[in-house]
């Protein structure tokens, strides 16, 4: 009886004397020995078919056969024809597995009795030994058919298969030269069954300079083919899952030109890294050229430059020479056949820094616009800068040994002094000064001169906020620099900042003082002389701006409940500026308006000088006599004010001994949150109309008669009961607030209630975490492609009511600095809200909302196109307009934040060194001239930023920056790279609130 391996490993052979033996050896040390080994001989001359019998000889489990179809896929298949193994195997000559190889492929196929295949990931192995990092293509797990249709990322022997599905199918397709596997691999997936992922690096291919995947004009044509086959009906496969009967699906712009496009990207790269390049570039116009995308296309030409260098990763900077040139007219061409030469800089910016990631620097790398160098950290030189040199990766070198690495985009020469800054910044200072302490202490000594703090403190502190007090002295020494520093970074700087700010000076828009902001009603806060306090408070006229239509609509309801028939004797304590006095006097004989403040009675005489029947007097309700038989007193927004309750209770006695028997008191006063959390209120920290108007009933000789209540306040009438009356059930009638209300007294009102106040958890809590909440455009209509960054106002307005509702406070982005230097954990639930771009809807409808909620914000400018519209989102429809200067300084003087989203929303890692600090530096100081505040704080655009960035925001003024990081921000941050946390407009108020319970954990 013939026994039947479980795997049929198939050997084809030409010409492989060198490497024959390490392949089989492989086989014969596998950890699993059911197998058989098919080795075909196709067609050598050398000991080829001599190192094949060798093996025969000692082991029964390898067999051979002849071919002469001198190519690997007439090979297999002539293997295939004679295997007798459940699964099979393709093992090239030169390649090897690891000894576990099939142990642990048959183990995953045994978990899934439906697997076609089972598959796991490769190395390459170049001439001189250097192996690649590990690869895997994690997607043929997830959608096998799609991803074959597009491109083969599995090795030919990184694979156990089915036998009976090779042999139904027809084996490889001998027409193809090259990409032989992947069409079959192809047409295996098709067919819809399960493939298998082993996830480690098992099999490993040796990379040769006689390869075929180095000849790419056939690889080219044989993909073409192959894709071509991917995107249709394939005849070949007789029984393909209906899914997949016509092909792969086009989705997302996976198109078969696109696949096409990446696969001739990759031969281009290799190209390159032989020496040669792609004769045309044309196939690359489909590859994907957004933001996103640039570094899938870095990571694929650094692929592609291995093999056609055949260089390790950690080779390929030191034979930059080698490749450099077409490379770089590689990715010139890029930028061409985009349209898009920022596009094509994006790129390279990212392949070099790939480079260097895997250098040692033992000599300096001078790319097209890195300099890679090691510097001696306690001895750093000046380093000039090659021509076309826009940032340095440097290693910091302390006795031979890495100590820190720093990569920054540099203008010019990097002097002597600039460099210390650098190294003092990112080493301990104990390990610079061993050796060096006295030079180190003369620098620092003028350094810290500059700082205004001690030399010795200097050196001792070497973290936090002391580190960048340093770096900061040392840029303006720098830029202060002699006239022979002019050629250096700092120098040239100090021209870019020169000419932005004669920009600015030229510019149109001529700054103007802000104006004063409006006096805010008291929130309880006074010192112990009372009528000191409101001294000052009225001296700003009308505080409360009672000629409001939400104050002459209360008026009015007070009018209303004025007891019925004549009013003889009247009194009115706290006047204020003698507003209502007007309207009050005609309905009495006699009225006395009294207010604590001298300052507020002036103003009321003046103010009712034409009406006989009233007087005016300074008087203090709870400390003076109050006149006595009166018929009507008068209270209105002023009993919150007292201490407390009791001294309310003491008030309240007053009052009815200064009523006539039968005489009215009214009282007008708000609701607030402290007396009932349940209701809508006013967030003072005082009792309300609800403590007040109990407090009243409960008075002794008070009845209540009649009440009129909204939902922001209540006015009741109260009666002092005569003897022997009897008190009636008082009336109560629920009006609406028809009047708009003022967005100064919208901000202090929480409307249904509160689940939480600002000042509870502000004493009662700490946290190591703050959300930072990024938001673009607040509108009801926009481009569909743009719905995720457009929230409607009413569900802007919903998550701003939640945070209102949840004790939440407003801080921007310096106080968030704080924090951070400070390592003070977080007071309450503090939430930082920012906004991008500067969209005129900001103005229109999220600034209202936030006001209601007495919340702000900071947005961040593109300060070249303010007043214009959102060009960058062209392609998505119509551009949304962007506020003018204007605008943006009115926010300003009521409250809001700005900064700087740069200048022209161009994305950072597309930008040469020059151009970012242009744009950071102009775009600030145009943000200063509109708002008359510093300008610190930044954004960058798409949330792309790189290594050069938060340097160069520090040497350009700025103290905390936003890039792409996701999350909340915490203490351990660093201010110049801080994480927000992007609030969608496709997501629900649930969504909303689960993120923020998150960042409060």
């Amino acid at each position: 009886m013939v026994h039947h391996p479980l795997v049929s490993i198939v050997v084809p052979a030409h010409n492989a004397e060198v490497t024959l033996a390490q392949a089989l050896d492989c086989l014969v040390g596998q950890d699993i020995a059911d197998w058989e080994a098919i080795v075909v001989d196709d067609a050598s001359t050398d000991r080829t078919p001599a190192i094949i019998a060798g093996y025969m000889e000692g082991d029964a489990r390898f067999r051979t056969l002849k071919s002469c179809a001198h190519s690997a896929a007439g090979a297999r298949n002539k293997g295939i024809s004679t295997a007798r193994g459940r699964w099979l195997m393709f093992l090239d000559a030169d390649d090897w597995v690891d000894a576990g190889f099939l142990a642990k492929m048959l183990a995953a196929l045994k978990t899934a009795p439906d697997a076609v295949a089972a598959y796991c990931g490769s190395r390459r192995v170049m001439p001189d030994g250097a192996l690649t990092p590990p690869s895997i293509a994690t997607e043929v797990a997830i959608e096998p058919f799609e991803t074959f249709a597009r491109r083969c990322g599995i090795r030919t022997h990184a694979l156990l298969i089915d036998r009976a599905t090779i042999v139904e199918l027809g084996g490889f397709d001998v027409s193809l030269r090259t990409c032989e596997d992947w069409d079959l691999w192809q047409r295996v997936a098709r067919q819809g069954k399960n493939w298998l992922m082993v996830d480690e690096p098992l099999a490993f291919y040796r990379a040769s300079p006689n390869s075929l995947t180095r000849n790419s004009t056939q690889m080219l044509a044989d993909a073409e083919i192959v894709i071509a086959r991917g995107f249709s009906a394939d005849p070949r496969v007789k029984h393909p899952a209906p899914a997949h009967a016509k092909g792969a699906i086009p989705a997302n712009g996976r198109t078969a030109s696109e696949a096409l496009a990446w696969f001739a990207l990759w031969n281009a790269a290799s190209d390159c890294g032989s020496g040669s390049r792609l004769a045309n570039p044309e196939p690359l116009r489909a590859l994907p050229v957004g933001r996103k995308w640039a570094r899938e296309v870095a990571k694929v030409i650094f692929d592609g430059l291995m093999v056609g260098s055949l260089s390790g990763p950690a080779q390929l900077a030191a034979r930059w020479d080698r490749f450099g040139g077409p490379l770089s007219k590689l990715i010139v061409e890029l930028g061409q056949v985009w349209d898009n030469p920022v596009a094509g800089r994006r790129v390279q910016y990212h392949i070099e820094q790939m480079l260097l990631d895997f250098d040692d620097l033992a000599a300096p790398r001078r790319l097209a616009r890195t300099l890679g160098i090691r510097v001696d950290a306690r001895n750093p030189t000046s380093t000039e800068l090659p021509e076309g040199i826009d940032q340095i990766y440097a290693y910091l070198m302390i006795d031979g040994k890495i100590e820190a690495l720093v990569q920054f985009g540099v203008l010019g020469k990097v002097t002597r002094r600039h460099w210390m800054a650098l190294i003092l910044d990112l080493v301990p200072p104990r390990e610079v000064l061993s050796g060096y302490r006295r030079m180190a202490f003369r620098f620092w000594k003028g350094v810290a001169r500059l700082a205004g703090r001690s030399p010795v403190h200097a050196l001792q502190k070497g973290t936090g906020a002391d580190k960048s007090d340093m770096f900061a002295a040392s840029a303006l020494l720098s830029m202060a620099g002699r006239r022979s520093d002019q050629d250096s970074h700092y120098g040239r700087l100090a021209r870019l900042a020169a000419e932005a700010k004669q920009l600015v000076r030229s510019s149109a828009e001529v700054a103007e003082p802000l104006a004063a902001p409006r006096h805010a009603p008291a929130d309880g806060g006074r010192d112990n002389d009372r009528a000191s306090f409101w001294d000052r408070y009225f001296a700003t006229e009308d505080p409360w701006n009672y000629g409001s239509a939400y104050e002459q609509e209360k008026y009015e309801r007070q009018l209303e409940i004025l007891p019925a028939g004549p009013i003889g004797r009247a009194l009115e304590l706290a006047c204020a500026e003698g507003h209502f006095t007007r309207q009050l006097a005609p309905r009495v004989g006699h009225l006395t308006a009294t207010d604590i403040s001298a300052v507020a009675i002036e103003r009321a005489r003046a103010r009712c000088g034409d009406q006989p029947n009233v007087e005016f007097g300074v008087l203090d309700l709870s400390a003076d006599t109050l006149p006595r038989e009166v018929d009507l007193i008068v209270c209105s927004e002023v009993l919150y004010y007292l201490d407390d309750l009791a001294e309310l209770r003491r008030v309240a006695k007053k009052l009815v001994e200064a009523l006539a028997p039968g005489g009215s008191f009214i009282s007008a006063h708000a609701f607030v949150l402290r007396d009932n959390l349940e209701r809508t209120g006013f967030d003072w920290n005082t009792f309300g109309a609800q403590a007040i108007s109990e407090t009243l009933a409960a008075t002794e000789g008070l009845v209540l008669e009649q009440s009129i209540q909204t939902e922001l306040y209540r006015i009741d009438r109260f009666r002092r009961l005569p003897p022997g009356d009897v008190a009636a059930e008082p009336t109560i009638d629920h009006v609406p607030i028809r009047a708009p209300i003022e967005r100064e007294v919208a901000r202090k009102i929480v409307w249904g209630g509160a689940r939480a106040l600002r000042r509870d958890v502000a004493r009662s809590e700490r946290r190591q975490r703050i959300p930072v909440l990024m938001y673009h455009s607040v509108a009801d209509d926009g481009p569909a492609a743009l719905a995720r960054f457009r929230l409607t106002p009413a569900a802007f307005a919903e998550q701003m009511a939640w945070l209102r509702a949840n004790g939440f406070h407003a801080i921007m982005s310096e106080q968030l600095e704080w924090f951070i230097a400070s390592r003070h954990p977080f007071v309450g639930r503090p939430v930082l809200i920012t906004f991008d771009d500067g969209f005129q809807n900001f103005a229109d409808h999220a600034w209202p909302i936030l006001r209601r909620n007495d919340l702000t914000a900071e947005v961040f400018l593109v300060t070249d196109l303010v007043g214009e519209s959102a060009k960058w989102d062209a392609d998505c429809g119509p551009p949304t307009p962007l506020m003018d200067a204007k605008t943006v300084r009115r926010l300003a003087g009521e409250g809001a934040f700005f900064g700087s989203h740069m200048a022209t929303h161009r994305a950072i890692d597309g930008l040469s060194s020059s151009d970012l600090a242009a744009e950071l530096l102009r775009s600030r100081m145009f943000i200063e001239r509109w708002t008359g505040r510093p300008t610190t704080t930044f954004a960058a655009p798409f949330s792309v930023t790189d290594r050069r960035l938060g340097r160069l925001a520090r040497e350009c003024g700025y103290r905390t920056g936003f890039g792409g990081r996701h999350g909340p921000a915490n203490l351990d941050c660093d201010p110049i790279d801080l994480p927000r946390i992007e609030i969608r407009g496709d997501r629900s108020l649930d969504d909303f609130v689960a993120i923020l319970e998150a960042a409060l954990e």
